[in-house]
């Protein structure tokens, strides 16, 4: 009887274990949090892609020090190509939501591609991060309650852009790529620019992979502005052919975000510009930046953090942040609940997102383009930090 008794629970026991087991093989762990991030690891925004992933990583690190672990839980980070390119990036979302079951999606570097996942995260009720896509739709037109965007959007680019040179009087041009990003720019830039007074005398598109923008140009200088204003995004910029084509001689004077160190290497002819930027790694003064920077030059052979770096180490902060409010309970529901309106820490300061369309308000920095001893490219030198007040853009979600 006792021998028998005894084998019941061993027989009991073995039932537990395999169960537990059969737990941890399928990856439904309580102890995990999963979270895919897309990004361009290669196509047009490859060097998009590749500061935000190292911006991530190391701001996971930070929120963490560096136990990788938030409310008891260990942190998975899984990281999809969506080789800028939309249909990809919904494949590569399908596989981080069905087969690997990520509690939250963070993504992507090109708006197009953010664009085609965004209704995924509505679908499988899943938080989304979305870092650094910018086009204004994400959080307008195709809004839905699971996106946040710490990310700021066009509009808020095109606010301080256009303050930097709008008035009365003043003709406009417009340089942009022919996608979401670069059309939602535009049309918020010269929302902007004509509230001030300005005339739009022309708007110009060029395909975003085109590597002569030689007929775009010429149409520009035809239509004789005192500005061109350059939306832009990618590799393949065209600011060597504007230099060549000698814009500036013939009265016209660029103005534009300052964009990522390549970029800027090849904006020379540009010094004196002002325009604005998203970030530079000088210009914001805080805690967290000095350890963005310092800790980056430590990890990456001595280069500094990047246009995009800042926004993947705030998508990060993000997570955690709401996390460590849930108590790291990953449910959708609770998550927005606990994400609206809320504020926290990052490398550009305070940001908040905005309940109505979950928008990150945010600093940008109106800046000069100046020339600095030991530097190799134009230098972004702050003339005033734009609050995030300041730069909040209309709310443009259908709710």
């Amino acid at each position: 009887m006792l021998k028998r008794t005894v084998g019941i629970i061993f027989a009991l026991l073995l039932v537990g274990f395999l169960a537990a087991c059969g737990d941890d093989a399928s990856g439904d762990s309580d102890d995990v949090i999963k979270i895919g991030v897309l990004a361009s690891e290669t196509g047009v925004l490859e060097a998009y892609g590749k500061q935000t992933l190292r911006g991530f990583e190391l701001g996971i690190d930070y929120a963490t020090d560096g136990t990788n672990e938030v409310a008891g839980k260990k942190i998975e980070v899984i990281i999809e190509d969506t080789e800028t390119n939309p249909e990809v990036a919904r494949q590569k979302a399908l596989k981080l939501l069905e087969d690997d079951e990520v509690d939250f999606l963070v993504g992507s570097s090109s708006s197009g591609d953010t664009l085609a996942v965004t209704p995924l995260a509505e679908e499988y009720e899943t938080i989304m991060i979305v870092e650094p896509a910018a086009a204004d739709s994400i959080t307008g037109s195709e809004y839905n309650d699971y996106i946040f965007r710490t990310a700021r959007n066009s509009s808020q680019d095109a606010v301080a852009a256009a303050a930097a040179i709008a008035g009365d009087g003043v003709k406009i041009a417009t340089l942009a790529p022919d996608y979401s990003f670069g059309h939602d720019g535009v049309a918020a830039f010269v929302a902007a620019a004509e509230e001030l007074g300005a005339d739009i005398v022309h708007q110009e598109f060029a395909d975003q992979a085109a590597t002569d923008f030689t007929a775009n140009i010429q149409k520009i200088i035809e239509a004789d502005p005192d500005y061109l204003f350059v939306v832009w995004a990618g590799a393949n910029s065209p600011w060597n052919q504007i230099a060549d084509m000698k814009l500036q001689d013939q009265g016209i004077k660029i103005s534009t975000g300052a964009p990522d160190i390549a970029a800027l290497s090849t904006m020379n002819a540009l010094v004196g510009m002002e325009g604005f930027t998203v970030y530079y790694h000088t210009l914001p003064d805080n805690e967290i930046n000095d350890w963005l920077v310092k800790e980056h030059k430590e990890r990456f052979d001595g280069e500094v953090p990047d246009l995009f770096t800042p926004g993947g180490m705030s998508a990060a902060l993000a997570i955690v942040e709401a996390l460590k409010k849930t108590d790291g309970d990953a449910d959708a529901a609770k998550l927005i609940e606990t994400m609206e309106g809320m504020s926290f820490d990052t490398p550009k300061g305070k940001m908040t997102f905005r309940p109505e369309d979950h928008q990150a308000l945010q600093e940008l920095y109106a800046i000069t383009l100046e020339q600095q001893d030991g530097v190799e490219y134009p230098v972004p030198v702050l003339n005033r930090v734009l609050s995030p007040e300041e730069t909040a853009p209309p709310i443009m979600n259908k709710e």
